[in-house]
């Protein structure tokens, strides 16, 4: 049990965060909507260049969803089918790879594979023939969604598909229900029930793209409301067009995390390895060529695109790039930035798991509590509403009175990362939280621990780990990010993201691939450096099945 004066100050301290985050997210939105209105700007529904904007930013978020989704549905069946054959653990671990790399480095993997000098139209070109293919435009901004979307949806149905009972598998065996039959009246409820919470995260990580867009857009053609921003702040500096894309951008966020709200969350509840099923569908001949055919086109189209990667950047002279002014100064930055935002995205994360737990034991909470729990419940909405190119937007106009405002760029961009940080770590340190309170409340109260002496003794051995891993994935997530920082970059404030999307601006393909590779290398470390200790958990999970 807390004591009076600890629960005051758990409150206090989400209370403090809560009013934290909606200041900083709020002034961007009013100087924003009072620029707006100020500006006169053209109306949003008569503007054509805003319409075409908003009409392609919906276009490829659509279209990127569905064939994300038509794509997923065989692969995750093929592996659900086949939960025995080599290799099939890594290949679902290579599936989660997409998800934690850098969007850039994502981007330039696919300029390797299907690029103006990539491998297939190298492969043509032997061939005699002429080279079609390219990936810039909408094509190539499907292609890289589908790249980083369709794994995602992948291991969600395939956890869907692997919760299914045993008894549902004998059952079809024992009727002898052919591979038709066992997908329409089994596999398609549960996949069914799935899509349209994964449909709607595909959707809103499109619709939200940035970096892919920019890299991959191809012109005024292909551009997106984020892009749009972007373009008309940092090339035709016009902040009325910028500020009516960015109520735009908020308005169109608005209503799909709304309607994300109708549909349940999907979730990836660790993976899977395979259970001991016997699934008679899955030994037919014909459907062991058919998913090995579907595996191994999943496998190469994942993991071509990062074998690039890492080829074109051994081919660059690391050692050159990595004593070079440029890289050095651009490493350090981009360090001392993400560990920043990560301390930060930590800690307010944590005041905000804390403050919600104390608010919910409390049998005699008052209206005003539960009112300060909702709202803590519902910050990471607030963040998700308004995206880092739309808050960079907004408190770029509000510091432009007091100056040039790239003297606040740092900090700026350090807030914004640990914001964009705070979902992703309120999910890997809330249930570890909620299963620590849990073992250590009784054991604190009859120690009569309180206060520093309970953070040293109980808190911080258990929580440890979680704090690392949560603190490695904030880095590694602020490390990559290319949203706030193509905004206010420069020679004096220049990031690892920002000097390899330089250099690929400027065609030096080489460099970019070795900045690129270091990048990279680094995002992995933090990441499995955040995850080491937790090679059991996988097995604990089946245990408890």
């Amino acid at each position: 049990m807390l004591t009076a004066s600890e629960r005051r100050r758990a409150i206090s301290g989400g209370a403090l965060s809560l009013a934290g985050i909606a200041s900083f997210v709020g002034i961007a939105v009013v100087v924003l909507l009072a620029a707006g209105i100020g500006s006169g700007g053209d109306n949003p529904i008569t503007d054509p260049y805003l319409l075409r904007v908003l009409r392609f930013t919906l276009l490829q978020a659509i279209l990127s969803t569905l064939l994300s989704i038509v794509l997923a549905i065989p692969v995750a069946r093929a592996l659900a089918r086949q939960p025995h054959f080599p290799g099939r653990l890594w290949l679902i671990r290579l599936m989660a790879v997409p998800m934690g790399l850098p969007v850039l480095i994502g981007a330039l993997g696919l300029l390797g594979i299907w690029g103006q000098r990539g491998l297939l139209n190298q492969a043509l070109a032997a061939l005699g023939l002429a080279q079609p293919v390219s990936i810039y435009g909408l094509a190539g901004i499907l292609l890289a969604h589908v790249f980083f979307n369709m794994p995602l949806a992948c291991r969600l149905m395939l956890a869907g598909l692997e919760r299914v009972p045993a008894e549902y598998w004998l059952v079809a065996g024992g009727l002898g229900m052919k591979p038709a039959s066992v997908f329409r009246f089994i596999e398609w409820p549960v996949l069914r029930g799935l899509i349209p919470g994964i449909a709607g995260l595909i959707f809103m990580l499109c619709a939200t793209s940035f970096t892919l867009v920019l890299t991959l857009g191809g012109g005024p053609a292909a551009t997106t409301l984020e892009v749009a921003i972007y373009q008309a702040l940092r090339f035709d500096f016009d902040p009325g067009r910028a500020v009516m894309l960015s109520l735009l951008q908020i308005v169109v966020t608005a209503v799909i995390l709304g309607a994300m709200t109708l549909f349940p969350s999907p979730d990836d509840h660790g993976l899977t390895s395979g259970r001991a099923l016997l699934r008679i569908d899955g030994q037919l001949r014909a459907a062991r060529w058919v998913d090995a055919a579907l595996l191994l086109a999943a496998a190469l189209f994942i993991g071509l695109p990062l074998a690039s990667v890492i080829l074109s950047g051994l081919e660059a002279d690391l050692l050159k790039l990595a004593g070079q002014a440029i890289f050095q100064h651009a490493a350090v930055t981009s360090l001392a930035i993400a560990f920043a935002a990560g301390l930060l995205a930590v800690a307010i994360s944590f005041a905000i798991i804390h403050a919600r737990s104390v608010i919910s034991a409390d049998r005699k909470k008052t209206s005003s509590l539960r009112g300060l729990a909702a709202a803590l419940t519902g910050t990471s909405s607030l963040i998700l509403l308004v995206p880092p190119i739309v808050l960079a937007t907004g408190w770029f106009l509000a510091l432009r009175p007091l100056g040039d405002p790239s003297r606040f760029a740092a900090g700026l961009i350090v807030v914004i990362n640990a914001l964009m940080a705070l979902p992703f770590v309120i999910r890997v340190l809330e249930p570890a939280y909620a299963v620590h309170r849990r073992r250590t409340e009784r054991l604190a109260a009859s120690l009569g621990l309180q206060g520093i002496s309970r953070l040293r003794l109980i808190d911080w051995p258990g929580l440890r780990k979680p704090l690392f891993t949560s603190l490695s994935f904030a880095m590694a997530l602020s490390l990559g990010d290319l949203g706030a920082v193509a905004l206010f970059g420069s020679d004096s404030l220049m990031t690892l993201p920002w000097l390899v999307y330089s250099k690929l601006g400027s065609y030096r393909t080489n460099d970019a691939n070795g900045f690129a590779l270091i990048l990279g290398l680094v995002c992995f470390l933090l990441t499995i450096a955040g995850t080491a200790g937790q090679g059991t958990r996988d097995g604990e999970g089946k245990q408890n099945d």
